[in-house]
């Protein structure tokens, strides 16, 4: 049986879900004037730069993705290109609500529309891109990678997990639950 090189993957996308589910009821309450935390959305894009870019879109670019490529599978015009545009094309949805989240939060509320679309514009093409990776392109690197290659990739996130600072996961971990509870809170 061949030694499972996406499965912590997977793992780390059910967080980031998490976080996708508290940006998009946030961002309809912000839409509406009706949620103005907008300490929120500073911290949501520090998850998403540090939990989600940092941490696990490089595991995939620099190791799963690299791996595919040494493996035979195209660098351009490829499922791969595809991911690293759509990573790219996250980032520029990240800036544009933390620049919005920071105008707001100094006062300017007509920034409210800004973050709410750049939220939901992120979370959309974000929860799109996980659900291709998640069933497209990690059931083909488990079916294509070869046994010989595995240990090196296994050991590259290992050397990603090793580069972060003790407790990262469960920092992160804990401000999602935060945020989960607010609801939690207020229809008590």
């Amino acid at each position: 049986m061949k030694q499972d090189i996406t499965q912590a993957l997977v793992e780390e996308h059910r967080l980031i879900l998490r976080m996708l589910a508290l940006l998009e009821r946030n961002a309809a309450r912000t839409a509406k004037g009706t949620y103005t935390n907008y300490r929120f959305y500073e911290e949501a894009v520090d998850f998403i730069r540090s939990y989600a870019d940092r941490f696990h879109h490089a595991k995939e670019e620099d190791v799963l993705f690299e791996a595919l490529v040494t493996n035979g599978m195209p660098r351009e015009n490829s499922p791969v290109a595809a991911m690293l545009m759509e990573h790219d094309r996250g980032r520029a949805y990240v800036r544009a609500m933390e620049e919005a989240a920071r105008s707001a939060r100094a006062g300017d509320t007509a920034q409210n529309a800004v973050i709410a679309d750049n939220a939901q514009g992120y979370l959309t093409m974000l929860r799109e891109h996980i659900d291709k990776e998640d069933t497209i392109l990690y059931p083909l690197a488990e079916r294509v990678i070869p046994e010989t290659m595995r240990d090196a990739i296994i050991a590259g996130y290992g050397a990603a997990d090793n580069r972060t600072p003790a407790n990262f996961t469960e920092t992160y971990r804990l401000l999602v639950e935060r945020y989960e509870a607010e609801d939690v809170a207020a229809a008590a």
